[in-house]
């Protein structure tokens, strides 16, 4: 029996680790699920308008996913959509679902405020507070109910945003006295400082200089491995550059917006399957 057990033992423990694995794996699958930001018939109004219509797309998780299309054809729509930012509009109303978390974020149950510290953005033009550097973030986590290190968590925030080397000597200094780059890269910093999931930038990079759009671009992959990023540009080959997953959007007959085509971004660079995707994407039109 003990020579049984023993000559069984690795195999044994090749099972019980392969068992171990699994769980792990299925822990980590219902952990991804829970974190799913996906949208299911979303349509937006503003007034009469429909502004977006029938928009289904799933959002990849700790990837970074490209909105691209003409102008006017409802990308910063739909992107403020997926963290209700649209509700500051009184004419704007949704219909459909955006779910987060296994919960249509658009339930009455919802508080969006909550909401949004999950599901952070960054804007087109950078817009730091009136504030110093370290009260950027400081205050603006404190407003969100942070009760940690302040110190901690501002040198934090501004590694992650590549901007600490730059600035650790001047944080008593205004944000409004960085330059744009640095502006928005504050920017990120202050929306790191809530513990977001999932960062939404619109067009982060479009009122920046070659150097610091690429300095972006580089912390965006490096957020990437933690973080989920939804990204608005018209610039293609930053899309093309940065993104996994690429959603194509254009104005269909009525002047709404959808996602025409939705796929890996190298596919949609490559070989899309939509010929107003391919005539968009190589500067036939748009």
């Amino acid at each position: 029996m003990t020579e049984t057990l023993t000559t069984n033992l690795p195999r044994l423990a090749t099972l019980a680790s392969a068992r171990t694995t699994a769980a792990a794996q299925a822990a980590e699958g219902l952990a991804l699920q829970e974190g799913r930001l996906s949208a299911h018939n979303l349509q937006v109004y503003y007034g009469d308008f429909l502004a977006i219509r029938s928009v289904d797309l799933d959002i990849a998780l700790r990837r970074i996913t490209a909105i691209i299309g003409p102008s006017g054809c409802g990308k910063s729509t739909l992107l403020r959509a997926f963290n209700r930012m649209n509700d500051f509009i009184p004419t704007a109303r949704v219909e459909g679902e955006i779910r987060f978390r296994g919960q249509n974020i658009y339930n009455p149950a919802v508080d969006p405020t909550a909401l949004r510290r999950r599901i952070g953005m960054v804007f087109q033009k950078p817009n730091p507070f009136p504030k110093s550097i370290y009260e950027n973030i400081a205050w603006g986590a404190h407003i969100n109910g942070f009760r940690g290190n302040p110190d901690e968590l501002v040198e934090t925030c501004l590694r992650k945003a590549a901007l600490w080397d730059e600035v650790k000597d001047k944080l008593d200094q205004s944000g409004l006295s960085l330059s744009g780059g640095q502006q928005q890269r504050l920017c990120l910093a202050r929306a790191l400082a809530v513990g977001p999931e999932v960062i939404l930038m619109d067009e982060p990079c479009s009122a920046l200089d070659p150097i610091a759009t690429l300095k972006i671009e580089d912390l965006m992959r490096e957020l990437a491995a933690n973080y989920t990023i939804v990204i608005v540009t018209h610039n293609m080959q930053q899309a093309a550059r940065v993104s996994d997953f690429t959603a194509m959007m254009m104005m269909d007959d009525q002047r709404a917006g959808s996602v025409i085509e939705f796929d890996e971004t190298r596919t949609i660079f490559t070989r899309p399957r939509d010929r107003r995707t391919e005539d968009y994407v190589t500067g036939r039109f748009g």
